[in-house]
C-alpha cells in the first residue's frame, strides 16, 4: 500500500510540475525564430509524459498484484507506517533532507562528512569518535588544494 501511495503522489507531483512549471516556461526568442532547433521546453516535457506512463503502469500492477490481498487495506497500512517512521530507512530519509537544506550554508564536504558521520551511527557504529576520526583522516585530504 505505500508503494501505492508513493506513486499517487509522484504522478500528482509530477502534473503539478507540469502544469505550473513546464507549460510556463519561457522560451528564448532566438529559439522561437528557428523552426530546426529542438526548443528547451521539450525535453522536461517528455520526460515528464514518460515518466507519468510508467508510474500509471506501475499503479495499474500494483493493483492487479494485490487483488484480494487481506494486508493491502487502508487499515493495514496505518498499522505498518507507524513501523516505518521508526525505522532506519526512514531516519535516513530525514538525514538527507536535512543535508539539502544545510548544503548550501556549509558546503558540500561539510555536508557529506555530516551525512557519512550520521549513517555512520545509523549503520550501527556505537563509537562516535571512530567516525570522527575517519571523517578527520578524509578531510584534510580533500581540502588540500591541487598543486
Amino acid at each position: 500500500m505505500f508503494e501505492l501511495i508513493c506513486n499517487c503522489l509522484l504522478l500528482v507531483a509530477l502534473g503539478y510540475t507540469y502544469f505550473t512549471h513546464v507549460l510556463e516556461a519561457k522560451v528564448p526568442k532566438s529559439y522561437l525564430k528557428n523552426p530546426n532547433v529542438l526548443h528547451p521546453s521539450v525535453w522536461p516535457k517528455v520526460i515528464i509524459i514518460l515518466l507519468v506512463i510508467c508510474l500509471i503502469v506501475n499503479i495499474i500492477k500494483i493493483i492487479r498484484k494485490n487483488k484480494g490481498n487481506p494486508e493491502f487495506t487502508f487499515s493495514a497500512f496505518c498499522k505498518n507506517s507507524l513501523e516505518f517512521f521508526k525505522s532506519k530507512m526512514f531516519l535516513g530519509m530525514v538525514v538527507l533532507v536535512i543535508a539539502s537544506f544545510i548544503l548550501e550554508p556549509l558546503g558540500f564536504v561539510v555536508t557529506a562528512a555530516l551525512i557519512m558521520f550520521c549513517y555512520g551511527m545509523l549503520l550501527g557504529e556505537k563509537k562516535w569518535w571512530r567516525l570522527a576520526i575517519a571523517r578527520h583522516r578524509v578531510l584534510p585530504a580533500v581540502l588540500l588544494p591541487v598543486p
